[in-house]
C-alpha cells in the first residue's frame, strides 16, 4: 500500500447498506471503538439513501424487535401523517425521516465515528486475517487498522478486496438440495442463468402526487418498454403501491417498470467505468419510467424533489430537489462463504404446522439463531415469476410469511478470521436470498454482527469462537433495542414477559414448541400500545371464507365496508374465534390506499 495517514480502531465497518449502520451502532453501544465508512453521504442504505421506504417483512408485532422495531417506532413519531400510506407495506415514510433518526442515534454514541463519501482502495491480508484497509476520504489516502472488520454493504464490496471466499450467482439443486433451485443441466443449457447472475436491482425514483385525484386509467398508453406496466393493477394502484407521507411516491415497480435486468455482471467489475456505465443506464431507465407515468397520468404524478444532487452534498443535508435516490436498490450481490449457509429449506415451516420454524442446533446443543425474518421469498427477474416453494400463511386477515431464523455462523467468514458480515452479503444461497434481503431483517442482522464484534473484542476471541448464547443474551437484554433471536408467534415486542420468554427458548430450544401451540391463547386482546392517529371503529364483523375480515357499518374510500387486518397475535386469535356479524369495537388506524383498517386491540 502507498504511504497514507494511519488510523486505528477496534471495529471497522464498511457500510452503504442498512446493515452497515446497524452494525456500527450496536458495536459502539456495546462498548467498542467503531469507525463506519460509507460511499454515500447518507447513512441508511435501503431505508433512506436507496429510497426503499415501504419496508417488506417483519410486519407482525412479534417480529418488530431490535433496531428494526426501534426505527419503526421512531418513524411513527417522526411522521405526523402516520405510516399507513400504501398497499405494498404496512409502513411508509419519507427517506429523510429515517436518515434523520439514524443520524441522531449515531451522534449519541461517543465511540462511533462516521466517514462519508469514502472509496475502498485495497485490503492487505496477513495470513487468515485482514491487517489493513486503504481508503480514499476527503482527498486523502488513509490506511485503517482494526481488530475486527464488518462488511455492511449490499454487494459484499469488502469480500472481493479481502479475497474472502464468496458465492455469486445461482446454485444448482444438486448442490443445495433446494426444491426451487434449477438443475445443473438447466443451468448449463440455458443462457438466462449467465445473463442474470443476481436478482434485478432497481434505481428508485420519487414522484409527487398532485393534490387532486388522478384518473383510474391512463389517459394515453405508456411507451415501450413500459407498455404493460399498468396492465395488471391500473394507473391509480400502480402509483399508490409505494405512496409515502405527503403524497410522495416510491417508484420501485417490478411489473414492466423500473427493475433493471441488463449486463448485471458490470456491478461486480473491477473497472469503475463499467460500474458507472451500469449506474447511468439504470438512472436513465428509472427517469424514463417516471416520465412515462407523468404523461400517462395527465400530470397527476410529478417529479418528487427529495434527495441532494450528489453524495457530497448529502453528507451535510437531509433536503434536496432530486427525484433519484442516492444509490441503487441492490437485491443481491456477493454472498459470503460462512461457517453456516442459509438455504431454502431453512426458510420453510417444519411439518408440525405453519407457526413452527426450524431452529439450527449446533454440536453443543445450542440454537445458533441471532435474527428472525418472515418474508415470503420473492425474486425479481425479467419475464415470468420464478416458481418458489410457498411459505405464507393466512394470519390477521391477510397473508404473511412464516418465520425463519438466521444462524450466527452465516455472519462469520470461513476464510478470513476477523471478518463478519452485516447485510445481504451474509452466507445464503441465491434462492434463499429472496427472503433474507429485506430491510427489517437486514437491520437486525447488522445489529447481531455489531454486537458479536464488540463481544469478541471484550473477550479477546475470534468470531468463530464466540458462543451463540452469549450473543443471544446480549441481544435479548439490550437496554435500547432488545432484539429477538427466536420466533415466538404468541409474544409481541411489547409483552411484559417478552424478555423472559426469549431467554427461556435460548436455554431450552424445545420451549419453542410450546409457544407454537399457544399462538396467542394467553394474550389479552385489549392490550397493545397506543399509536399516533388511531381511533375507534365499530360495526359488525364480517368473516369471509378466505380468512379475511370486513367491518360492516364503516364504509371505506371505495364505497365498500372497510377490510380489517391486524398485526397483533392477541387480536388475531380473538378475531378467529368470533362468529359472523358479532358487534365489535376496535382501535386502529385507517389506510385509504390499502384500503384497510389496521386494528390493534379491542376498545374498553
Amino acid at each position: 500500500m502507498p504511504s497514507a495517514v494511519e488510523y486505528q480502531t477496534g471495529v471497522l465497518v464498511w457500510g452503504g447498506g442498512s446493515g452497515g449502520i446497524a452494525a456500527a451502532l450496536q458495536s459502539a453501544r456495546a462498548g467498542a471503538d467503531t469507525l463506519l465508512l460509507t460511499p454515500s453521504g447518507w447513512l441508511g442504505g435501503m431505508v433512506s439513501a436507496a429510497g426503499v421506504c415501504a419496508p417488506d417483512g417483519n410486519e407482525l408485532s412479534p417480529w418488530q424487535t431490535g433496531l428494526w422495531g426501534a426505527l419503526l417506532r421512531a418513524l411513527a413519531t417522526e411522521e405526523p401523517e402516520g405510516l399507513d400510506q400504501n398497499w405494498v407495506s404496512c409502513f411508509g415514510y419519507r427517506p429523510a425521516s429515517a436518515e434523520r433518526i439514524l443520524r441522531r442515534w449515531l451522534a449519541a454514541e461517543a465511540r462511533l465515528s462516521w466517514w462519508s463519501c469514502c472509496r475502498l482502495l485495497s485490503v492487505r491480508r496477513d495470513g487468515p486475517r485482514i491487517a489493513a484497509v486503504a481508503v480514499e476520504h476527503s482527498g486523502e489516502h488513509k490506511q485503517l487498522l482494526a481488530s475486527l472488520l464488518i462488511d455492511g454493504s449490499d454487494r459484499g464490496d469488502l469480500l472481493a478486496l479481502a479475497d474472502a471466499a464468496f458465492d455469486l450467482g445461482w446454485e444448482a439443486q444438486e448442490q443445495t438440495g433446494e426444491p426451487s433451485a434449477p438443475s445443473a443441466e438447466a443451468m448449463a443449457r440455458e443462457p438466462f442463468f449467465r445473463r442474470q447472475p443476481v436478482q434485478s436491482p432497481t434505481w428508485v425514483v420519487m414522484g409527487q402526487l398532485a393534490p387532486s385525484a388522478g384518473p383510474d386509467q391512463p389517459l394515453q398508453p405508456l411507451p415501450p418498454p413500459f407498455s404493460e406496466a399498468t396492465a395488471r393493477f391500473g394507473l391509480r394502484h400502480t402509483l399508490t403501491y409505494g405512496r409515502l407521507p405527503g403524497g410522495l411516491v416510491m417508484l420501485n415497480w417490478p411489473l414492466h417498470g423500473n427493475d433493471w435486468h441488463q449486463e448485471l455482471e458490470r456491478a461486480f467489475s473491477a473497472d469503475l467505468d463499467d460500474q458507472q456505465a451500469l449506474n447511468s443506464a439504470m438512472r436513465a431507465h428509472s427517469l424514463a419510467f417516471a416520465k412515462a407515468l407523468r404523461e400517462a397520468s395527465g400530470g397527476w404524478l410529478q417529479p418528487g424533489g427529495v434527495f441532494p444532487n450528489s453524495a457530497e452534498a448529502a453528507a451535510g443535508s437531509l433536503e434536496g430537489q432530486e427525484p433519484l435516490a442516492l444509490m441503487p436498490y441492490w437485491r443481491e450481490g456477493r454472498r459470503l462463504v460462512g461457517l453456516t449457509r442459509v438455504v431454502e429449506q431453512d426458510l420453510l415451516p417444519v411439518a408440525e404446522g405453519p407457526c413452527r420454524a426450524a431452529l439450527p442446533i449446533d454440536a453443543a446443543g445450542h440454537c445458533a439463531a441471532v435474527a428472525v425474518g418472515n418474508y415470503a421469498n420473492d425474486h425479481h427477474y425479467p419475464g415470468p415469476d420464478w416458481p418458489l416453494l410457498p411459505k405464507s400463511v393466512r394470519w390477521g386477515g391477510r397473508w404473511s410469511g412464516t418465520p425463519f431464523v438466521v444462524p450466527y455462523g452465516a455472519l462469520v467468514s470461513a476464510s478470513v478470521s476477523n471478518l463478519l458480515v452485516a447485510d445481504k452479503c451474509l452466507s445464503v444461497s441465491h434462492i434463499a436470498n429472496g427472503a433474507t434481503r429485506l430491510q427489517p431483517l437486514v437491520l437486525n442482522i447488522g445489529q447481531a454482527a455489531g454486537q458479536a464484534a464488540a463481544l469478541c473484542l471484550r473477550r479477546n476471541v475470534e468470531p468463530s469462537a464466540l458462543a451463540p448464547p452469549l450473543l443471544q443474551e446480549a441481544l435479548i437484554c439490550d437496554p435500547l433495542a432488545p432484539a429477538a433471536p427466536f420466533p415466538l408467534w404468541d409474544t409481541p415486542w411489547h409483552h411484559p414477559q417478552w424478555r423472559q420468554r426469549q431467554l427461556q427458548v435460548m436455554r431450552d430450544p424445545g420451549a419453542l414448541d410450546q409457544h407454537a401451540q399457544l399462538n396467542g391463547l394467553w394474550l389479552d386482546p385489549h392490550a397493545a400500545p397506543a399509536e399516533p392517529g388511531e381511533r375507534l371503529w365499530q360495526g359488525e364483523l364480517d368473516c369471509l371464507p378466505d380468512g379475511s375480515y370486513r367491518l360492516l357499518g364503516e364504509i371505506g374510500p371505495d364505497g365498500e365496508p372497510w377490510p380489517l387486518i391486524t398485526l397483533e397475535p392477541a387480536l388475531n386469535h380473538w378475531l378467529a374465534q368470533q362468529s359472523p356479524f358479532t358487534r365489535v369495537r376496535l382501535i386502529g388506524c385507517a389506510n385509504p390506499w390499502g384500503p384497510w383498517l389496521r386494528v390493534s386491540r379491542l376498545a374498553p
